[in-house]
Formats: C-alpha cells, structure tokens, sequence
C-alpha cells in the first residue's frame, strides 16, 4: 500500500482504483475484513464540524479521495494525490468481480423500490448468486444491531451502505464489531439512486473536469444548491487556511 498522507488534516491513501481493488481482492480472498470509506470536499468540511464523523471515517481500513475538490487541494499542499477514485466506479468494479469470484454482496440504503431496483439490474447483468440479501435505509436507531446482525447473518462477502453522511459512516463504525464477519464493507452514499436510474450520472467529461457536483445542482437545484455552493466555499476556505499555515 502506498503512503497514507494528510489532506486537510484527513488521512487519505494515496492510491490508484487498481491498486484499490487489488488491495479489497487480496482481503476477500484472504478471509480477511477491510472497512473502506472515501472523502470529498463536503465529507472534509463536515468532519471537521463533526468529531464522530471523523472518528468514524478515520477508524477505516481504506481512505479513497472521491472527490476532485480533494484531489486539486492535495496538490496545492504539495501532497498530490495520484487519482481520484470515485465511489460509485469502485463499487461497479466490485460487483462485477464478486461476479467472477463468487463472491456475495448485501445492498443496504435508498428507498424500498431503489434498493429493488439496483439488486434486480445485477441480477439480469450477472445472476442471482451474487446476492447476499437487501434492505432499504429506512429505520429507526433502535433497529440497528438487528440490522447489522442480519447482515453478518447473510454470509455476505461485502456490504453496500447507501445513505448520506453521516448517516453510513456511523452505522459502519458503530456496528463494527458485528459486521466484522463480512470481508469488505463500504459506503457508497447516493450511488443506488444512480445505478436504478433514478438520477443520471453527469457526461464522462464532467467527470474528468470536476465538474461533476454541477450536474447534481442542475438535476437537483432545490436539493443541492445550498450543499454544494456553501460546502464548496467553505471547502476553498479550509484550503486557504492549510496553505497559509493558519491550520496545520
């Protein structure tokens, strides 16, 4: 594994999406548990805001930069990272090697008919045997070590948790020692909504440009203007901040 290195004061590991999945490969294969989370410029902010969101991030095995924002800030610092990589590629790329190597998959998060949604299209891309079990996020805080029972009940190789931050990255840390049974577990945020087709994902060459959070306001301008046009500002603010000194 490479270096881990700080970026805004938040560890990330500077890798690539190969070396990623090699390194999820090697733990599936091994019997192993890997806790997997990524960071973007909204997560950054908000964890400095919230110290159990950083807590529970930090406590993660793996730290990928999902976001542009972190990768561009990263190189300012005089840290680059080597690239961005992207939640939802990363969790495409799985699925299609559980696929291969037989490996099981829970699906939790999203609405009811979401969740269905995105197990039935991997279903009809690959087969049946690739599902572990699935469940919506709607729950209450009681219900949770019933759910993360269920969830090491169902044998799974790896676990999905859609849900906002930080929502998922809670859910992970809290209920760590349960899911311990499960080889790979990861957040993927909003990326059930995409593969069900609920929302579309922004043109590659948004992607590649960073300019992918302004599709997301154009698609959802009442959701995600305050999100991203105020998170994006104080994201550029802790940025000035590290450069300058005044936070180290």
């Amino acid at each position: 594994m490479k270096k881990r290195i700080q970026v805004l004061g938040t560890p990330v590991d500077n890798l690539t999406m190969g070396e990623t999945l090699n390194i999820i490969k090697n733990s599936i294969e091994t019997g192993g548990h890997l806790h997997h989370s990524v960071v973007n410029a909204g997560k950054i902010v908000l964890m400095h805001q919230n110290p159990q969101l950083k807590q529970s991030v930090e406590s993660a095995d793996l730290i990928n930069a999902d976001g542009a924002g972190v990768v561009l800030a990263s190189k300012l610092l005089g840290k680059p990272l080597v690239e961005r990589v992207t939640g939802i590629d990363l969790m495409e790329r799985i699925v299609e090697m559980a696929y291969k190597n037989g490996h099981k998959i829970y699906f939790f998060g999203a609405k009811e008919e979401v969740v269905r949604k995105v197990v039935d299209k991997y279903k009809a891309m690959y087969n049946h045997d690739i599902i572990a079990g699935y469940r919506n996020g709607y729950f209450v805080k009681a219900q949770e070590p019933m759910i993360a029972q269920e969830i090491a009940d169902s044998k799974a190789n790896i676990l999905f948790v859609a849900m906002t931050s930080p929502l998922k990255e809670n859910f992970l840390y809290e209920n760590r020692e349960v899911l311990k049974s499960v080889n790979f577990i990861m957040g993927v945020g909003g990326s059930f909504d995409v593969v069900s087709g609920l929302v579309k994902r922004a043109p590659v060459w948004m992607q590649k440009s960073g300019l992918e959070w302004f599709y997301r306001v154009y698609q959802e301008p009442k959701r995600m203007f305050k999100r991203y046009m105020v998170g994006n500002a104080k994201f550029i603010m802790l940025t000035l901040e590290y450069s300058l000194g005044i936070k180290r």
